[in-house]
């Protein structure tokens, strides 16, 4: 399992402070649910954990457990500082992440053989995504580039999990999804996450599908963490209804 230690991490846009959080750890295990109103940062965050864009000031810090010669020793690394943390995350922001000229089965291939699964690995693991992708992404014969948004928001999620990553995020993942896929996302993130004992991120306008999924949520504001609310049994739901004025 691994956890993310965020410490006096800022970027800013010009005059406009996008991200300011002195110290904030996601700890090993965590379902986090990110939740703020639309410019509160969530999306800015990710990227500088993912070291998609540099912060002006402070550092995320990734930690794995790796086997050993004593068993299991802590392997930290900052990832403005080394590539080493990608074979343990998996991530989908938005369909940028995809390469929309190939098709979903092109796509897949390539996403598991960088990380050193065969075609037998990649097509038992597809497998077990096949009730969330709902026979309309594989065998369509068409490029990813012509699938509908509900659909390549599918394909995103599924190769961020295909390589078992022992960290994920995704950003705002019930998007794009019919009220079904939105159900099965939810039971696909929960079981993912005991079976893998992973720790997953996600961004989501939608507070009932954060607080039915979450057993954490963070309510970021203006680039700041507000609130860290325990989630045990959705006890965070009224606290958040009273922040966003739901009646």
């Amino acid at each position: 399992m691994g956890h993310i230690k965020i410490e006096n991490l800022k970027k800013c846009f010009g005059e406009k402070v996008a991200v300011d959080i002195n110290e904030f750890t996601i700890n090993k295990g965590d379902i986090l649910g990110l939740v703020g109103n639309n410019g509160a940062g969530k999306t800015t965050l990710f990227r500088m954990i993912l070291d998609l864009l540099k912060a002006n000031e402070g550092t995320v810090t990734y930690s794995f457990q790796t086997p050993s010669e004593e068993g299991q020793e802590e392997l930290l690394i900052n990832p403005a500082e080394s590539e080493e943390w990608k074979s343990h995350v998996g991530a989908y922001i938005d369909d940028g992440f995809l390469i929309d000229f190939l098709t979903p089965e092109e796509y897949f291939d390539f996403v598991g053989r960088v990380s050193g699964l065969t075609s037998t690995d990649i097509k038992e693991r597809l497998a077990e995504y096949e009730k969330f992708m709902a026979g309309e992404v594989l065998d369509q014969k068409k490029l990813i580039r012509d699938f509908s948004a509900g659909n390549k928001q599918k394909i995103g999620i599924v190769s961020a999990l295909l390589t078992q990553p022992e960290i994920v995020i995704l950003d705002e993942p019930f998007n794009f999804l019919d009220p079904s896929s939105q159900n099965v996302l939810k039971k696909l993130i929960l079981s993912y996450a005991e079976t893998h004992g992973a720790t997953v991120i996600i961004s989501s306008h939608n507070l009932q599908h954060t607080v039915e999924v979450s057993t954490r949520i963070a309510l970021l504001e203006h680039g700041i963490i507000v609130k860290d609310l325990p989630n045990e049994n959705q006890s965070a739901e009224s606290e958040l209804e009273t922040y966003f004025n739901i009646e």
